[in-house]
């Protein structure tokens, strides 16, 4: 398994980073951690998908984005022991690479650079939530809305035609960050354009280039 927030981190610390890893499995629906939670571990996604989600003031669940192989959640926990911040909940049979803070800190000892693994870790973070800011304040709420389901696509695309991804309109709304009766619209239009087809508790993404192409 390759993860992109390894590239450039030298090749022996990768090896020991991964070497202190401990495998975790979730099942499908299996809760990784609570929002409130303390915080202390970084997760690798080895295999699965995952959602990330927060309780709101009024009592509801909001989706903030989904993860899949090669991303990873929880990087906070190798700074400081906070709690978490959301809940994330396995969407399907999920593998995961867990780093504890304390072994972390060990590898730190015997690899100071590993604090350029760390660094890589933030500014993915960082720049993953620059983007969805930037988003929320300059682009309109259905450009949002093809531009997460773009992104969903990637996650579940596993070299496929049409892409399924099994989630639900809700969802999408609060990972674009906009309404349910939004969200209907533009994929009622993007379905009467060929690029989507609407099921129940699914939306199957037929074009992906040209959603993609839409939502820039």
């Amino acid at each position: 398994m390759e993860w992109a927030l390894l590239d450039g981190v030298p090749a022996e610390v990768r090896r020991r980073v991964l070497a202190g890893a401990r495998l975790r499995r979730f099942a499908r629906g299996e809760v990784v951690f609570h929002e409130g939670d303390p915080g202390d571990t970084l997760h690798l996604i080895a295999k699965g998908r995952v959602a990330v989600r927060v309780a709101t003031e009024l009592g509801d669940t909001a989706t903030l984005t989904v993860l899949g192989a090669g991303d990873f959640f929880g990087e906070l926990a190798l700074l400081e022991a906070r709690p978490r911040t959301a809940s994330v909940v396995a969407l399907e049979k999920t593998e995961t690479l867990a780093l504890h803070r304390d072994d972390f800190d060990e590898i730190a000892r015997e690899y100071p650079s590993v604090y350029a693994f760390l660094a890589h870790v933030l500014g993915a973070q960082v720049r993953r939530l620059t983007g969805q800011v930037m988003d929320a304040l300059y682009v309109p709420a259905e450009k949002r809305v093809l531009r997460r389901l773009s992104e969903l696509a990637r996650v579940y695309g596993d070299g496929v035609a049409t892409v399924v991804i099994p989630l639900t309109q809700e969802d999408l709304a609060t990972m674009a960050g906009t309404s349910r009766a939004t969200v209907n619209r533009v994929l009622g239009e993007a379905e009467k354009a060929g690029l989507v087809a609407v099921g129940r508790m699914k939306i199957s993404v037929v074009d992906r280039a040209a959603l993609e192409k839409q939502g820039r």
